[in-house]
Parts: C-alpha cells; structure tokens; sequence
C-alpha cells in the first residue's frame, strides 16, 4: 500500500471552530431569554440553518442570517431593530475572532512532511482563506480546495487533481457525515478524530469495522498511522 496524500479538514480539526459559534448561540439566547424559551429558540434556530444549507451554505454569514431569521420568525416578523444589530455585531465578531491551532496540529503536519497535504473544508471562501491565512499554517499545504459540499464525488475530484487519486489517499477530519464516511466511499482511508463537540448537522453513525477507517485520540497520532500504512 502506498499513502501520497493526506487530506485535512480544517474547522475543529486544525483549530476551534464549533466553540465559538455555541457562544454566539449562548448569546442570541440571552438577547432573546424574554421572547422565547432556550429549546424553542434553539430548536427553531435548528430548523432554520438546515432549511438555509442549500441557500447560504456553510459558515459564519450563513449563520448569522438565519439567527436573524430566527429572531424574525419568533417575533411574528417584528424584531426590535437593536436586536437585529445585536445579532449582526455578534456576526462580526465571529468572522474577526483569533484563529487558534488546537494542540499538536504543527507538529504533526511538520512530521507528515513526504506527504502531499491538501486541504479540504467547506464554509465561506474568503473567510476560510482568512483563517488559513491567520493560523500560520498555510505554507504547509501542497493545495488548498474549499468545496460547497464534502460528499463522494468531491473527494475523487480533489484526490485526482492534487493527488494519486482517492485509494492512495487520506482524509483526516473531526466529522464522520462529512470527513470520513463520504471519503470512505470514495476509496480513501479516513482518519476521524472527534472534537468534543459536534455540530447536530455533522454527526452520522461510524462505519463500524471497515477496512480503511480508524479513529484516532488526536492529531498528534496521525502522522505515524499514516506512515504505518506505507
């Protein structure tokens, strides 16, 4: 077996992501404690990012403007203007908060040197250019893919470009619906390793005991499965 190509997610795999979009959702519940219940605001917020996927996509913009959806819906479409500017100042402060490596990201990218690494993350494209840009981390990657959707036919396309193709390849993420099990099918090995929260849209069952799969305690032991494939 021959490894040429590892492919990374970015958000909650390289650095935080999810924690900081909990706080701004702690937050629109405080602005909101005296129009609606936490579970009728986040069961409500839920819905409306699940139905905006196919609109906005992923990310900070798209999620701002379904927490103003949100607000307009239980509202009976009358929000209080200063909450619409609470909700938009909170937008953007998500988009200029500190990008934070999580623990041995460096170093274990600096031991996959060998490999081509790619990198593969949904969400906004300048905001996820910026982050990239902010973690120091860029010059490490051989190439850099920010796709609308992380499914099958994404995996074969990016692998094929930058890479030996998807049997040689591997992805590595902290998502099993969107890193792992799409990349699986692909025909790449995926590495999962689970960050301690997870978005509701991303969790999926893990592919019990197939051949390609394993999950890892964190990054620092990716480079020597990796290796150990060769």
């Amino acid at each position: 077996m021959r490894i040429t190509t590892v492919g990374l997610d970015a958000d909650d795999t390289l650095w935080h992501n999810e924690t900081i979009f909990r706080l701004t959702q702690d937050r629109l519940r405080a602005l909101m404690a005296d129009i609606a219940p936490p579970e009728t605001l986040n069961a409500t917020l839920a819905e409306v990012e699940k139905r905006n996927l196919r609109l906005y996509g992923y990310g900070v913009k798209g999620f701002t403007l379904s927490m103003i959806e949100t607000a307009m819906e239980l509202t009976g479409a009358n929000p209080p203007g200063r909450l619409i500017a609470e909700i938009l100042a909170a937008g953007r402060e998500m988009l200029g908060h500190p990008v934070e490596p999580l623990p041995g990201v460096e170093q274990a990218l600096a031991e996959l040197d060998g490999y081509r690494l790619v990198l593969i993350t949904k969400g906004d494209l300048l905001h996820q250019e910026q982050k990239l840009a902010a973690s120091g981390l860029g010059d490490l990657f051989a190439a850099v893919e920010i796709v609308s959707e992380k499914d099958t036919g994404a995996y074969r396309r990016v692998f094929d470009r930058h890479g030996t193709g998807a049997a040689e390849a591997v992805m590595c993420g902290n998502s099993m619906r969107s890193d792992i099990l799409p990349a699986l099918e692909a025909g790449c090995w995926g590495a999962y390793i689970p960050y301690h929260i997870t978005w509701a849209h991303e969790v999926a069952e893990p592919p019990g005991d197939h051949a390609r799969f394993v999950e890892l305690r964190s990054i620092s032991e990716l480079p020597a499965w990796v290796r150990g494939l060769n």
